[in-house]
């Protein structure tokens, strides 16, 4: 199955990485990218193909990622598309509010590439083979 994905990251050589797993891996998902929340929601509002999967820091300027998730979750068309934090945070309290939420998973960036690419290859694997509402 091929995903629409959204990458919402501020910081592009994490934006980076994660195009490099995708290419390396030869996933042939499309690939939608935003610095920031308020990016993301004018993406989501403007965009008749909505994402069936989100990547979301937490750290970011303009509006952090909980404040997305708190403005995604309460809206009625946005709300059932799966959000994954990934995030440098291992705070027990972002981890808790992120699950209360709603989010589908949390992952802490690895700091080591190859770390990271097996986390990213195992999320897309997943998804992948989901059953996903398409709008």
């Amino acid at each position: 199955m091929t995903l629409t994905l959204l990458l919402i990251e501020d910081d592009e050589i994490e934006r980076l990485k994660f195009e490099r797993v995708l290419q390396k891996n030869n996933y042939n998902h499309t690939l939608i990218q935003a610095e920031n929340g308020e990016t993301a929601l004018e993406i989501l509002e403007n965009n008749t193909e909505l994402p069936d999967l989100i990547f979301l820091d937490l750290n970011m300027p303009k509006m952090n990622g909980l404040e997305f998730l708190n403005i995604l979750k309460s809206n009625p068309v946005l709300r059932h598309i799966p959000i994954v934090i990934l995030s440098t945070s291992n705070n027990h309290n972002d981890l808790k509010k992120s699950y209360e939420i709603g989010i589908a998973g949390y992952i802490v960036k690895p700091l080591k590439y190859e770390d990271y690419a097996h986390k990213i290859k195992c999320l897309i694997e997943y998804w992948s083979v989901n059953e996903l509402i398409k709008r």
